[in-house]
């Protein structure tokens, strides 16, 4: 079994390809968004996904956020949001955030990557373009997604 993340693609999991790290600097961020509820996550990851705004959204459960608001020190459960995408679509992930969030003023905070799995970076920009874009003559005639090992 592999040690590559689950949302890694399958030449990445399977061991096919390298595991060379990209040049650093890349374009690759990992934004972080909280959300209030497992449907808001599901609604929020899936439409990010779909618009190719995000390559993949990590939804991790049981985070308890505190924080002031309005005057008071808040205590809430949330879910965290592990959101990957490039710079070049940043811009337009935060205003679809904006839009589609619950919250008056949500998380949105870009980390950068300064290097990552070669495979998986050419994987990210793949997904986060306005189509697809074949990682390589095998992907194209596999239709393979990143689940697929």
């Amino acid at each position: 079994m592999s040690d590559a993340p689950s949302d890694a693609p399958s030449e990445v999991r399977s061991g096919a390809s390298s595991d060379a790290l990209g040049e650093a600097p890349t374009d690759a961020l990992v934004v972080l968004c909280t959300v209030p509820d497992e449907p808001t996550a599901e609604r929020v990851a899936r439409g990010l996904v779909e618009a190719r705004l995000a390559a993949c959204v990590n939804v991790l459960a049981g985070v308890r956020s505190f924080y002031r608001w309005k005057g008071a020190v808040q205590d809430d459960r949330e879910l965290q949001l592990v959101i990957k995408t490039r710079r070049a679509r940043f811009d337009a992930l935060a205003s679809w955030l904006a839009r589609e969030h619950p919250y008056e003023v949500p998380e949105v905070l870009a980390i950068p990557v300064v290097a990552g799995a070669t495979s998986y970076l050419q994987w990210l920009g793949a997904q986060t373009s306005a189509q697809d874009v074949p990682l390589d003559a095998a992907a194209v005639a596999s239709n393979a997604s990143p689940r697929d090992a």
